[in-house]
């Protein structure tokens, strides 16, 4: 039966209340989340990061290893705030984006912050003279001469070092107890509120995402929203159109584009844990099908028709397929829905990407 217009333009006018509804609680979830997030934050920069800077308990090198980009990333969420609870949310959104390469140097640093922490913690030291300073003794035997002079000295400077040492290490993990007693943390170790960074922008994935699916492309905010962002990653088998080998690839799915990547040489001496950009593939130019995968099968095919291309993408994980049709397809109609030109750069081939950096984070929100 056909719909009457007055029926027509109420459903489209409940459709568009459902939407801002959705939009809405996404907003204040966001804020929320971004309060609470924010607190945390400043546990670490105020009862860490600026007092062992002034006191200068730590060396700035061994403070750099624990605590990175911490405070350059609390200044930013600091600025989102500000935007988001004046109702700014997309130029709240668009300014943070901008930052976002921070979290990538971050991630990179966490590691050696927890193994920093780990050193820290050590209180006895395995030398044979650290209760005391080298004696004359341990030249007996050796011929008096400048070496052995010179091995005396270069053993007293160790043992003044490695005492000193000591006694920052022993004042840190002193002070680190101190801090995390307070009431403040509520049972928190520093340990526990290093890695808070990486898990809230697993969040802002999600966030971000629902507000973008919720919001009208009318809607004045959205043009700030509609920049591109990151969606999903992952390794996909593509089938070759004439019967050459299939070839594992690693994909970057952003809001306008996908990206085909491959591992750089596990001997690179920088990239060695990044991907080299094969090719960038326009999705409002994408025509997507799934060819099979619509059962409880084990996997799918996803064909991807572009002007001068097809991609035939498979997964053996039903799972992950079904992830990525939704996603594709999800992206697609929002890029043709209300077309936006979208320029590629020449030259992009052999430019490594990494999976996990944030690092290229920073185009995951910015056009070519």
């Amino acid at each position: 039966m056909l719909l009457q217009p007055a029926a027509a333009v109420n459903t489209v006018e409940e459709q568009r209340a459902r939407w801002e509804w959705k939009r809405s609680r996404t907003a204040k979830e966001l804020v929320k989340t971004e309060q609470k997030y924010l607190e945390q934050l400043d546990l670490v920069t105020t009862y860490f990061v600026a007092i062992l800077k002034a006191k200068g308990t730590l060396q700035p090198g061994v403070r750099e290893a624990i605590f990175g980009v911490l405070e350059s990333i609390h200044y930013s969420s600091q600025i989102l705030l500000l935007h988001l609870e004046r109702g700014h949310l997309g130029l709240g959104l668009k300014g943070f984006c901008q930052k976002l390469e921070l979290y990538g140097h971050y991630a990179e640093n966490l590691e050696q912050a927890k193994k920093t922490l780990q050193i820290l913690r050590i209180r006895k030291w395995n030398c044979l003279w650290i209760s005391g300073p080298p004696s004359l003794k341990i030249l007996a035997g050796i011929p008096s001469s400048p070496v052995a002079l010179l091995l005396f000295i270069a053993l007293m400077a160790a043992w003044t070092s490695s005492r000193e040492q000591l006694k920052k290490n022993k004042s840190f993990c002193r002070f680190k107890k101190l801090q995390e007693s307070r009431p403040e943390f509520l049972g928190w170790q520093l340990e526990d509120l290093l890695p808070l960074p990486l898990q809230r922008l697993h969040e802002y994935k999600y966030l971000f995402r629902d507000l973008m699916e919720n919001t009208s492309p009318d809607c004045a905010e959205f043009q700030h929203l509609a920049r591109r962002w990151y969606i999903q990653e992952g390794w996909l088998m593509e089938v070759p159109a004439k019967g050459e080998e299939v070839k594992r690839k690693m994909f970057f799915l952003f809001s306008d584009i996908l990206v085909a990547t491959k591992p750089c040489h596990p001997l690179h001496p920088l990239n060695s844990d990044k991907f080299a950009c094969q090719a960038v593939y326009p999705l409002n130019q994408c025509t997507l099908d799934k060819v099979f995968g619509h059962t409880q099968s084990q996997g799918g095919l996803l064909s991807l028709i572009f002007p001068h291309k097809t991609l035939l993408l498979m997964s053996s994980n039903q799972e992950d397929i079904n992830n990525w049709y939704l996603n594709l397809t999800t992206a697609i109609r929002r890029l043709q829905a209300r077309p936006t030109p979208v320029h590629q750069k020449e030259d992009l081939t052999e430019q490594p990407v990494s999976s996990t950096e944030a690092p290229t984070v920073q185009e995951m929100c910015q056009d070519f």
